[in-house]
């Protein structure tokens, strides 16, 4: 039997996950927001379907067709999860066992002071977008349980990868270096997203929650200014945060201090990290930048 799977949602972190599980004789199918993005996904061997807030799949019995697993990295919005609202009756009725896994953050445990969190503290989520997340997980875990669905959530850190990292941000003249004391985020390479989940798929565990992210929780303006100096960069110069002009979701990022651990995907997964911390993903990330340049082979590090 081949395996399916399913994506509500295609984007950054989705889509590695999907090419891989392709590349390993799967069949992909997964929702798009647009004609022309499903066109360019069929192009590609995916078997594309329109989705959105407001927009439910339009033949989702042909969708969920033969399907094993499902991911979903759709987001909720002021209504909720968007693929709860629209299809917890036809997910409700796949098979015993089916694996799917929700894309969460690790926004879930809202601020902690810079304290260590993991998966079995409580959900304290500081902002808006922190709570929807946490009704969402729970609205998966029930579905789960009541419909015997293998229902695992991935708690998400700053997601950094190719095309969308601190160099390019640098390389654009975005970048700002923006100080506050005591402040250290997460982040994960969207590499070990990927072998994350797919570990997660040969190892089930239903109602498991896992933090995904690498080990070393630092402050924003170091990797700034790392990603400057592999560019040859002057780096920009340091804000204090009290009286920086951000935006409120720029600032909203700052709620919360908190380092997040990681032990679970190594014991219970087996992931050992392709990227531990920030300075081995950017500097892989600038090898394969300079190697596009210069029309060589980035380095294997």
């Amino acid at each position: 039997m081949t395996e399916k799977l399913f994506c509500f949602g295609l984007g950054f972190s989705a889509r590695l996950v999907a090419d891989r599980l392709r590349d390993e004789g799967w069949k992909i199918a997964g929702t798009t927001r647009s004609t022309d993005k499903a066109d360019a996904l069929r192009a590609q061997g995916i078997e594309p379907y329109i989705f959105s807030d407001d927009t439910p799949v339009a033949d989702i019995q042909t969708a969920l067709d033969g399907v094993t697993h499902i991911l979903v990295s759709a987001p909720p919005g002021g209504n909720g999860d968007p693929v709860l609202a629209h299809h917890a009756h036809d997910l409700a009725a796949l098979p015993d066992g089916t694996w799917i896994g929700y894309l969460s953050t690790t926004g879930v445990y809202g601020d902690r002071d810079g304290a260590v969190v993991t998966e079995d503290d409580d959900l304290l989520p500081s902002g808006k977008r922190g709570r929807r997340r946490v009704a969402a997980e729970k609205a998966w875990f029930d579905l789960g349980r009541r419909h015997g669905l293998c229902v695992q959530s991935f708690r998400l850190a700053g997601i950094y990868g190719p095309g969308r990292n601190a160099l390019e941000t640098v390389r654009s003249g975005r970048a700002r270096r923006v100080v506050k004391a005591g402040q250290v985020f997460s982040r994960i390479h969207v590499n070990d997203i990927a072998q994350t989940v797919l570990a997660s798929i040969k190892r089930p565990d239903a109602g498991a929650a896992y933090n995904v992210c690498d080990d070393d929780a630092a402050p924003p303006q170091d990797v700034i200014a790392y990603a400057s100096g592999l560019l040859g960069m002057d780096p920009p110069p340091e804000e204090d945060f009290a009286t920086a002009d951000l935006s409120s979701m720029a600032a909203s990022f700052y709620e919360d201090n908190k380092r997040v651990a990681n032990d679970r995907i190594k014991a219970e997964l087996g992931v050992k990290l392709r990227f531990t911390d920030y300075k081995s993903g950017l500097l892989t990330l600038h090898d394969e930048i300079m190697a596009k340049i210069n029309g060589t082979k980035a380095k294997i590090r």
